[in-house]
């Protein structure tokens, strides 16, 4: 049985489920070049895999209704294609769409799940949460406790204040900056502004996660309003970067404290010894790295590789074939796979090229030659198969660099990534090295978690070691991706060192997807090669 799970709100998605399995999932944004915006779910969901839609049985998406409806044609083609194959269109709460991702994508019979984020609608009466609770057993998952955004909204409060005490963008159509300001926070003192910011989050939360009225639709910008509550931090901000990063500094200390506070309250309350998160919140990977050192009693912490609102397609979808069709549970080899782009076949990587034989050159290669240009301290982008879902690139659509110099880290902020000098990268780490490196190691596979390197290491591999001593690893099972695994192999043979320096392939638009967009960016940026290794492809630059 195929199922399709559709959102159109921003983050518009689509994802495809078999028997229980993701096949396809895909996010606007990689096809529009703008980041998390809405759209036509349905359409974009044709346009992309008519092909393998005619057997759809059931199409399942998320409250509010009006998301789907205002695309009346492509409703109502999917209603008939539903009547004709015996299903039926279907919709579920927008936390339990989250929640449904988190619990079905792990391992994990019995979970306490909780989902934080800015806000979503929970039913047909127009009911809204920014947090909520549930329990999973085996295929069901029940609701424990929804909390309103009175109570808490984290998510409210940092769409806010990203925006106007920061000046950084935080939705359509550049994208949220969210971890930008964690970065800094490693930069300040946490201590200088942490009771304004609990402040924020606590009593003030409403006043804080205030959308003024008159504020510019899209991308932050010189004509944004003064905020009314805001405001006094934002002259604290623009007085100079070293206020800018204590406010930061205090702004995630105050997240962690009530992120701590929330989850201790719930698992004091339900014994919980397994966790799975999910929601925006989620994806701050230096609160969620510190979950099992303040809970040591917790066996499991979960978070899948689309927390955010373009995985609620693929919860909305789950939900429906687990709890309400009754199906069991899917087991995973080893981790749910993220890689569920389309696959792009060598036909397109050719045309591609032969479009571009004016500004590149291509050769056959291999990973033995590429991991020794890489040694040579060459940068490498590498479009591989089918992308990965999430914000986080997981090897696929990776840039690849040598992590054993600080020089390297400032090259690709620089020259290739074109953002903040203090930005960090991503270490990927073969799964069983983890133990010798990282402190209170634990399974990263989609780079959920920040966690301190040992001490005696960090030396060795200065690129990926933020301010703080740590890193938001991945960790990389051969069962996950083979070839990536492989791949950092050839370079742990070579040196010594089991991590390469990873970093999503694209320059301040959405991670690409197509062999045009690998190469645009490619010549956009001062990277060294482009790397297709299901076809032993290697592109260099026409030298001028």
């Amino acid at each position: 049985m195929k199922i399709a799970g559709v959102w159109s709100g921003h983050d518009c998605s689509f994802c495809l489920l078999e028997n229980g399995i993701t096949t396809v999932h895909a996010e606007l944004e990689r096809y529009s070049r703008e980041k998390n915006p809405p759209g036509d779910s349905i359409g974009f969901l044709f346009d992309r895999i008519k092909e393998k839609c005619d057997d759809v049985t059931h199409f399942v998406s998320v409250y509010p209704k009006k998301k789907v409806l205002q695309y009346e044609k492509s409703f109502e083609k999917a209603k008939m294609l539903c009547e004709k194959n015996g299903g039926d269109f279907h919709f579920v709460s927008h936390h339990l769409a989250h929640a449904a991702h988190a619990f079905y994508s792990s391992n994990i019979e019995d979970s306490i799940v909780v989902t934080i984020d800015g806000g979503g609608v929970e039913d047909d009466r127009g009911g809204e949460s920014a947090c909520s609770v549930y329990s999973g057993i085996g295929t069901k998952l029940n609701h424990v406790r929804t909390f309103n955004p009175a109570e808490i909204n984290i998510g409210g409060v940092w769409t806010r204040v990203v925006r106007y005490v920061f000046r950084l963008n935080n939705g359509w159509p550049l994208g949220g900056q969210e971890g930008t300001v964690m970065a800094m926070a490693a930069l300040g003192d946490p201590q200088k502004y942490v009771e304004d910011f609990k402040i924020m989050l606590t009593r003030d939360k409403i006043a804080a996660g205030f959308k003024p009225p008159n504020q510019p639709q899209g991308a932050t910008s010189p004509s944004d309003p003064v905020h009314p509550y805001l405001d006094p931090w934002v002259k604290l901000a623009d007085s100079s970067e070293e206020e800018k990063y204590h406010l930061a500094a205090g702004f995630q200390a105050a997240t962690e404290w009530i992120i701590q506070a929330l989850l201790g309250e719930i698992i004091s309350q339900t014994g919980a010894k397994n966790l799975c998160l999910a929601g925006g919140v989620s994806l701050n990977s230096v609160a969620m790295g510190k979950i099992k050192r303040w809970f040591p009693n917790l066996e499991n912490v979960y978070i899948p590789p689309v927390p955010y609102d373009g995985g609620l397609c693929i919860g909305a979808a789950q939900y429906l074939w687990h709890h309400v069709l009754g199906n069991s549970r899917v087991t995973w080899s080893k981790s749910f796979s993220p890689y569920l782009g389309e696959d792009w076949g060598i036909e397109s990587v050719n045309q591609a090229l032969e479009k571009m034989t004016e500004y590149v050159i291509h050769r056959k290669t291999s990973d033995d030659e590429v991991v020794n240009l890489m040694s040579n301290g060459k940068i490498i982008s590498v479009f591989n198969s089918k992308s990965e879902s999430g914000r986080r690139a997981l090897g696929n659509r990776s840039i690849l660099a040598d992590p054993r110099t600080t020089e390297m880290k400032d090259r690709v902020n620089l020259k290739v990534k074109h953002r903040q000098w203090f930005r960090p990268f991503a270490p990927s780490i073969l799964s069983d090295h983890v133990s010798n490196w990282f402190e209170s190691p634990q399974d990263s596979p989609y780079m959920q978690f920040v966690i301190p390197f040992k001490e005696e290491v960090k030396s060795k591999v200065p690129a990926v070691v933020h301010f703080d001593g740590s890193a938001r690893l991945q960790t990389v099972h051969r069962n996950d991706n083979k070839w990536y695994y492989d791949f950092i192999k050839k370079w742990y043979d070579l040196t010594g060192v089991p991590i390469v320096l990873n970093t999503s392939f694209n320059d301040r638009e959405p991670i690409c997807e197509t062999p045009d967009h690998a190469l645009a960016c490619f010549l956009g940026t001062d990277l060294d090669y482009l790397y297709f290794p299901e076809f032993s492809i290697l592109v260099e630059k026409r030298k001028k």
